[in-house]
């Protein structure tokens, strides 16, 4: 079932681009059929699981390269099953707001789009390191064209300090991935990448620094923590509105889900040594994205410097070790992607009517657009953490964590919800209210029956999520849970035996 998961896309992506498709119609409606199939097959695979203990489920192994400890090995757990549905949610939303906005080869465009889709389930659902290593670089080469190829005047350069930028941090992760394997040899008598194999070596405490400084570095870029985040605000801005969709909605996500999974995972002693440079990165990230936000008069890198913000807070919440904290950090993960994914999906729909992104052109558009400005307003209160939205659950979880580790981190942390009530309020008036604009505000119109249904769909998980989150917390609690015991002090590392394949998940 993952291994349909993970490939159906890939072979969607060939289908679409030497497939018998005749012209951009036929193209972009095979697109939306085939995203909304895969989303429905991964929803029912992801419905089906019993999450109320830690472990991997729909475990699949394959004898792959022996010689190197290598193998194919994929699993599902509570941490990696609300990314998954994440990544298949939010495709079909890609495909629907580049309806009218591709018109150079739309067929490659969609391809593309489902070819990331299948490296990023692979990240999520790879169990052997190797393995995951091979998706990680291979979701740079989607994105890479959807930037280069659709993407804005300065779009080379974007995409090359883009790709630059996670392949530096990559070889690290590379080095790190061959010294586990042989220190696995060490201690089995074999070569292994296998998470599960990793999870039950002796790492001794010196090791494990240079191991977390490997993993993390890679890591923070993809996320990315400040000071490796100049990357983001340029891609953003020369990316087409998809690709924009796609990278701040699953992308950024590796690096966060990695955190988790391996840095806290693997290495819990480096990772107790590491906490406090690591909260003041997160906070110095968090605290100077929002007040970036505030200076900025592109729409799009308005939205861009958010994520800055929001990724930070998102890794304070992870790294405060505490329940609260990782579940705010999971939720995060999943309500940014939701949120943001709105912010970029409303930037692409002013875009396509007023090629501008210059906020000082914008004006009174709810007087032109009404249905809009009613669906705009729940995405600006999600963003800034209102309750009753999504936004507010993890924010308030990740502070909570952040008070409970650390009260000095909790308290500046708290002055990113006062900033990003000051930007998203500022926006909303900006765009949505006040006088009339110029020529371009006055020849708006509102948004479609596609546009208003792609857009619906992520304002109702807003409030939805906003109400009620615990439907993904009582889900994720186990497998949260499993995280922390590792890193409490004096827990035991070896883990348990993993589970046959398909069997019932390990305690």
């Amino acid at each position: 079932m993952l291994s349909l998961i993970i490939f159906s896309p890939l072979a969607f992506a060939l289908a679409l681009a030497f497939g018998p498709w005749g012209g951009h119609k036929s193209a972009r409606r095979a697109a939306l059929v085939l995203s909304l199939a895969q989303a429905a097959f991964t929803a029912w695979v992801l419905w089906g699981g019993d999450f109320s203990a830690a472990g991997f489920q729909l475990q699949e192994r394959l004898a792959w390269l022996p010689a190197l400890g290598a193998g194919y090995h994929v699993g599902l757990d509570g941490i990696s099953r609300w990314l998954v549905a994440l990544n298949a949610l939010l495709l079909p939303i890609a495909v629907l707001s580049s309806w009218n906005a591709v018109e150079r080869y739309p067929r490659a465009h969609y391809a593309l789009m489902f070819a990331l889709q299948s490296m990023v389930y692979g990240v999520f659902l790879s169990l052997d390191m190797l393995q995951f290593y091979i998706f990680w670089e291979a979701s740079l080469l989607p994105m890479y064209f959807l930037i280069g190829v659709w993407g804005g005047e300065r779009r080379l350069y974007a995409t090359v300090k883009f790709v630059l930028y996670t392949l530096a941090g990559s070889l690290l992760m590379l080095l790190a991935l061959v010294w586990m394997a042989f220190l696995a040899r060490t201690q089995t008598g074999h070569l292994s990448f296998d998470f599960l194999d990793w999870s039950s070596l002796a790492i001794p405490a010196g090791q494990q620094m240079w191991l977390f400084a490997a993993f993390f570095l890679a890591f923070a870029i993809k996320v990315p923590l400040f000071p490796f985040h100049t990357w983001l605000p340029d891609a953003h801005v020369e990316a087409p509105t998809a690709g924009s969709i796609l990278l701040a909605g699953v992308l950024l996500k590796l690096g966060t889900y990695a955190l988790m999974r391996f840095n806290l995972g693997l290495f819990p002693e480096a990772a107790h040594a590491f906490q406090k440079p690591v909260l003041i990165i997160c906070l110095i990230g968090a605290v100077y994205g929002a007040l970036m936000v505030l200076v900025q008069r592109d729409f799009k890198k308005m939205v861009a410097y958010s994520s800055v913000s929001h990724m930070g807070l998102c890794v304070l919440g992870l790294f405060s070790f505490t329940l609260a904290g990782e579940q705010g950090a999971l939720l995060t993960m999943l309500n940014h992607g939701i949120s943001t994914g709105a912010l970029f999906l409303i930037v692409g729909m002013f875009y396509e009517r007023t090629h501008t992104r210059d906020l000082s052109v914008y004006g009174g558009a709810v007087l032109k657009m009404p249905v809009l400005g009613l669906l705009f307003l729940p995405v600006a209160l999600s963003s800034m953490g209102v309750p009753g939205t999504n936004g507010f659950v993890n924010e308030f979880l990740c502070l909570r964590g952040a008070f409970e580790a650390f009260p000095w981190a909790g308290a500046v942390a708290a002055l990113t919800v006062i900033l990003g009530a000051a930007y998203m309020l500022r926006l909303t008036q900006k765009v949505m209210y006040g006088p009339l604009g110029g020529a371009k505000m006055e020849a708006l119109t509102d948004i479609t029956t596609r546009e208003r249904a792609s857009l619906g769909v992520l304002v109702a998980l807003i409030f939805a999520l906003g109400i009620f989150p615990e439907g993904i917390l009582s889900n994720t609690q186990p497998s949260v849970q499993a995280v922390l015991a590792r890193l409490t002090p004096g827990a035991s590392t070896p883990a348990a035996p993993a589970p046959a394949a398909g069997g019932e998940a390990r305690p």
